[in-house]
């Protein structure tokens, strides 16, 4: 029989544990995005699972601007204390070469905590574009260069580079049409004033379904599930991956205790079933690796794009 001193034992415990944190400031975590979009939604999917993970409130702070680089350059100059940490994105390698001068070091003053999930995009046309697959779509833009156009919802953003990694891959010229946003160029492609656009699977599969829109290849590297029919572009174009990433950053110079602490939670938030399910409702796939593969794999992005950045000659809104 359980005493009555246990009892009250256990009930101050409880309440010593909850007044304590209590008394800690909430846990932030920065988005370099506007509420609403993937990379928000993927930073408010996690704060409710990581928030009682962490015995911790957790909210979402949005600071969107400079290609998320406000969010990021706040992360970094904070202190490396977890209380605040940076939901970020593709972005954060493109921006190590597409900014001339960056008031941070994208690599240095981070800590890698974990990869919430990855999303590939697919490349969809006007169904007037005479091309029904990646081989064709070559072939047509090789045989009238600069004829052809790509519709850019933002200009440095991860689907603007997987277009100029396809055109480099592929040696096409076709060219670019920059757009403030995605809505408005998703809209000119589907009045067919564009005829092409690298686009998130989220934002245009209802026209794809509909036939308003022709899904030409997905950027993963395989196909993916929900379109069986849509070959992965490196089908016909080896080498070719573009998947847009979201992950977990603490401030760098965190000891490894705290950098520990904060990997192993975010990781058991990521795969626990009620995130895993909202990730993938996004249309992208549940991660969670350790922060040295995080860190290995940022390092790699980071190369990967220069060369992208400086065959497009991009330069930053």
């Amino acid at each position: 029989m359980i005493s009555r001193r246990s009892l009250t034992f256990g009930a101050a415990l409880a309440f010593a544990c909850c007044a304590q944190a209590q008394s800690q400031p909430p846990i932030r975590i920065l988005v370099g995005a506007p509420a609403g979009g993937t990379t928000d939604t993927m930073a408010r999917t996690l704060a409710q699972v990581l928030g009682p993970q962490l015995g911790r409130t957790v909210v979402v702070e949005n600071r969107p601007g400079a290609g998320g680089n406000l969010a990021a350059d706040a992360v970094a100059k904070a202190a490396p204390d977890g209380n605040t940490l940076l939901m970020s994105f593709t972005s954060h390698a493109i921006n190590a070469s597409l900014y001339p001068s960056l008031p941070f070091d994208p690599v240095k003053d981070f800590t890698p905590l974990t990869m919430v999930s990855t999303s590939p995009s697919v490349l969809v046309a006007h169904p007037k574009v005479p091309a029904s697959n990646i081989k064709e779509l070559i072939a047509l833009a090789k045989s009238k260069p600069g004829q052809l156009n790509f519709a850019i919802g933002a200009l440095g953003s991860s689907l603007h580079m997987a277009g100029d990694a396809f055109k480099m891959q592929s040696g096409v010229f076709i060219v670019n049409i920059p757009y403030r946003g995605t809505a408005p160029a998703v809209q000119d492609v589907l009045a067919g004033q564009v005829d092409l656009m690298f686009a998130a699977v989220g934002n245009v599969q209802t026209h794809i379904k509909a036939g308003k829109l022709k899904a030409l290849g997905v950027t993963s590297a395989k196909r993916l599930p929900a379109y069986p029919e849509v070959q992965a572009i490196g089908e016909s174009l080896p080498g070719y991956e573009s998947s847009a990433w979201f992950g977990l950053f603490g401030p760098g110079r965190m000891s490894p205790e705290l950098t520990k602490r904060l990997a192993d939670a975010s990781r058991a938030a990521v795969q626990s079933p009620d995130v895993k399910r909202r990730i993938e409702n996004e249309g992208a796939t549940p991660v969670g690796n350790s922060p040295e593969e995080f860190a290995r794999f940022v390092d790699s992005e980071i190369v990967r794009w220069r060369a992208v950045v400086q065959y497009a000659g991009a330069k930053p809104e």
